[in-house]
């Protein structure tokens, strides 16, 4: 097993991997192809959704706020200038009601983050609007668990080792723990870390890539539930 015997810190994503956030998406993006139904047939709305949410990222970052903005944007394009206003206020009413949904944890995140403690500092890195992952951290009850938290606005290999090098210069010793390969797992395996996906059944296009099979590094778990007795805590 690719572990190092002593790390000196694990990581975790927070989104989609300690609790439900896709799944929030994903029902506003069935209740905006609705809204624009009169206008588009709806599997072509998801289309041009993604294609906006990809031109934008780098304007607006990752999260609700640029995810309203490319909604906003998408029914100005496909109702060529004539979306209702009625209908930009159902988008901002949705995108509101996300923003102050409740988080609620994945099952057993709780049981195994109290099972690890101790084996190294449990640091949360997210990347997002600031003040949306703070409320979430906040809101989980999970903040308890972790030396550190640290939102981010993209997850590259130097941003990675930026914060892993408070703890350590053996990039070895190092584990992260997330859903996206896209920016949990490829990224730490670049720096010679262990990852561990632990995939949600949800995905954002945006974040869609091929986990490394065969990698020495790379670790894929069910669910969070199997952690514990892959560090020996079970």
């Amino acid at each position: 097993m690719p572990l190092p015997q002593s790390p000196a810190v694990i990581a975790f994503d927070a989104d989609d991997t300690l609790w439900h956030n896709e799944s929030f998406f994903k029902l506003t993006e069935a209740r905006f192809a609705e809204l624009l139904a009169p206008y588009c047939e709806k599997n072509r709305i998801a289309d041009r959704l993604v294609a906006a949410e990809r031109r934008n990222v780098h304007h607006y970052g990752y999260g609700i706020k640029g995810f309203i903005l490319s909604m906003i944007e998408t029914a100005i394009e496909v109702t060529d200038g004539k979306v209702p206003a009625t209908v930009i206020g159902e988008i901002l009413t949705a995108g509101q009601e996300m923003l102050g949904h409740p988080v609620e944890p994945l099952d057993g995140v709780r049981e195994a983050l109290a099972a690890i403690r101790g084996i190294a500092p449990l640091i949360l890195i997210t990347k997002g609007d600031l003040f949306d992952q703070e409320r979430k951290i906040a809101a989980s009850g999970l903040q308890k668990h972790f030396t550190a938290v640290d939102v981010v606005s993209e997850k590259s290999p130097e941003v990675y080792a930026r914060i892993f090098a408070r703890y350590t210069d053996d990039m070895s010793k190092v584990v992260m723990i997330g859903n996206s390969v896209r920016s949990d797992i490829l990224p730490v395996l670049e720096l010679g870390a262990t990852a561990i996906h632990v995939p949600y059944p949800l995905l954002w296009a945006l974040e869609a890539a091929d986990f490394p099979v065969g990698h020495p590094k790379a670790i894929q778990l069910k669910s969070l539930t199997d952690l514990p007795a892959l560090f020996g805590r079970a």
